[in-house]
């Protein structure tokens, strides 16, 4: 009876030691990686730097992202005229337009992306670079088959003592 438990509590400690090991494993092959910072987006039609985006992460493992500053000073003081609800009317820099993306994987997904020029709300999926420099941001309606990519680069930190909640 005594080496029966004995064997049980080996295999126990066995089976832990393993998923330790596995675990750490994992924990080398990630990347580390992540969306987390300031972002130039760029103007589609132009090729010009539109604004600023900063993405942070929630204490929810959410991610947000806005509108820090506005690159054209013609646009710095606009506001979302086509926006509805709360929204409606709100000053386009310090607008959150990103919303509730949750890490999928090597993607970001699940929640939605604020177009200020139109007012219209997408569904919206992030990827990074290898390199993490590049941030492939896609937002569709329905499926991501049906809608439009961009590319984001990576903005170096003006002041990294700067926390960003959402509001």
């Amino acid at each position: 009876m005594r080496s029966i438990i004995l064997r049980r509590h080996l295999w126990r400690a066995c089976a832990l030691l393993g998923l330790a090991t596995l675990s750490v494993y994992a924990a080398d092959t990630d990347t580390g990686l992540s969306p987390v910072g300031r972002w130039r987006t760029v103007d589609a039609k132009t090729g010009q730097g539109q604004s600023i985006v900063r993405i942070w992460a929630a204490k929810n493992g959410e991610y947000f992202g806005r509108i820090e500053e506005s690159l054209d000073p013609t646009t710095a003081g606009q506001r979302c005229n086509k926006c509805t609800g709360k929204l409606k009317n709100q000053l386009i820099v310090g607008m959150t337009i990103i919303r509730r993306l949750k890490q999928n994987g090597e993607e970001y997904s699940g929640g939605d992306l604020l177009d200020p020029a139109s007012g219209k709300v997408y569904h919206c999926k992030l990827s990074l670079t290898q390199q993490g420099d590049t941030l492939l941001v896609r937002r569709y309606v329905g499926a991501a088959l049906f809608g439009r990519s961009q590319t984001w680069t990576r903005e170096p930190e003006v002041n990294s003592n700067v926390t960003v909640k959402p509001k």
